[in-house]
């Protein structure tokens, strides 16, 4: 569930400049089923008309900009948290777990992670939560 692409001016030293990723789950509210977590890393000198907050979107909409995401993002990825995961470590543990499993698997270390949230997972990063997005 991963794709990515190398930032602008990487090699093996790492991105040109220090990047910043966006991380949110989905699922938290259903009662069955796994976590889904992503993280995204966007190009700044590419801007996505429209990208905001998912649930102020029309399903179309959130189809048509996740695939923009897909296409222009410098790295993205999405993972989740199993249902004997949720068991195992309560929910809010497996939601902070798929964020972790998500960003490690960008293909670049973020400087920084900002986390739709009030609480955030334990990163290799510097982490800001963002409550709603802002």
């Amino acid at each position: 569930m991963t794709a990515s692409v190398a930032p602008p001016g990487a090699d093996a030293a790492g991105p040109a400049r220090p990047t910043i990723c966006g991380v949110d789950e989905a699922g938290r509210g259903p009662l069955a089923g796994p976590v889904f977590a992503a993280a995204v890393i966007l190009d700044p000198g590419c801007p996505i008309d429209g990208l905001r907050d998912s649930m102020q979107l029309s399903a179309r909409q959130r189809e048509i900009l996740a695939q923009q995401v897909r296409d222009r993002a410098l790295g993205w990825a999405g993972a989740q948290a199993s249902v004997a995961e949720i068991d195992e470590l309560n929910i809010l543990q497996a939601t902070m777990l798929a964020m972790r499993r998500a960003v490690t698997a960008l293909p670049v270390r973020p400087a920084l992670a900002l986390v739709d949230g009030k609480r955030a997972p334990g990163l290799d990063c510097r982490v800001r939560t963002l409550l709603r997005g802002a």
